[in-house]
């Protein structure tokens, strides 16, 4: 595993215990499978992928471990975490750990060009959002509890913000946009929503996109679409007196 991936996880904000986690699952998958960026490079990751992945029809049947780690408690759960781990370092490798303009940005900019400043800004921006919404799920919905291990939930069509579950056992998967979110946005929650019922067949799956405003397809789309709901976010500016901290210091 690369030196400088810890560096790239601390780039995006992560907690220090999911850092950790991290680490330690890219390793243990290297133990088991050799080097990730060996298997990226000669085409050959995706089948290791393929051996940590077990869905719910797999649990339902009993199957064995198909990966070569050696597991403890739920198979499914454990290679979920793995898997998801693996993808993530892969994010890294694929985009040369440039914490500028990240993989996650590319699907919003592939229409109309934006200023690599401004997509900079715009994820810093989502990492900030994401980071409090972490420390604090209650102020978005009291009745969430975040079950993504501290980092974002990989599925077919990318990785999910934030997962969480709510009190009637729901899952509910947050996509976090800064400024205002257009239809695109619609379509890439709809696409987390549709993979993660289909990982979690028989369970009721919402979704909440969050922004600062939403175009009017947005708003139509989400009018005939009632498991998703729309949220606002707001930013709070609070000033403090240069002066006053300066006589605070000397005091």
């Amino acid at each position: 595993m690369r030196d400088d991936y810890q560096d790239w996880l601390v780039a995006r904000q992560y907690a220090v215990n999911t850092r950790v986690a991290q680490l330690y699952r890219v390793r243990k998958v290297e133990e088991a499978y050799g080097d990730l960026a060996a298997h990226l490079a000669s085409g050959t990751l995706g089948n290791v992928i393929k051996e940590l992945t077990y869905g719910v029809e797999d649990e339902r049947r009993n199957l064995p471990n198909p990966s070569k780690l050696q597991l403890e408690g739920s198979i499914r759960k454990s290679l979920q975490s793995y898997k998801g781990a693996a993808l993530r370092y892969a994010t890294f490798l694929s985009s040369n750990a440039d914490a500028s303009v990240p993989d996650k940005v590319a699907p919003s900019i592939v229409h109309a060009p934006v200023d690599a400043d401004q997509a900079r800004q715009r994820f810093a921006l989502e990492r900030d959002m994401q980071a409090e919404l972490r420390r604090s799920i209650a102020k978005l919905d009291a009745s969430l509890t975040i079950i993504d291990d501290g980092a974002e939930r990989s599925v077919s069509s990318g990785f999910i913000d934030i997962m969480c579950e709510n009190d009637a056992g729901e899952l509910v998967v947050i996509e976090l946009k800064a400024g205002t979110a257009d239809s695109r946005a619609i379509g890439q929650i709809l696409g987390y929503m549709g993979d993660v019922a289909v990982e979690e067949a028989g369970r009721v799956v919402r979704g909440i996109l969050v922004a600062h405003d939403f175009d009017r397809r947005v708003k139509a789309a989400a009018r005939v679409v009632p498991s998703i709901e729309l949220m606002r976010y707001s930013i709070e500016f609070l000033f403090e007196s240069e002066s006053e901290s300066a006589m605070e210091t000397i005091a």
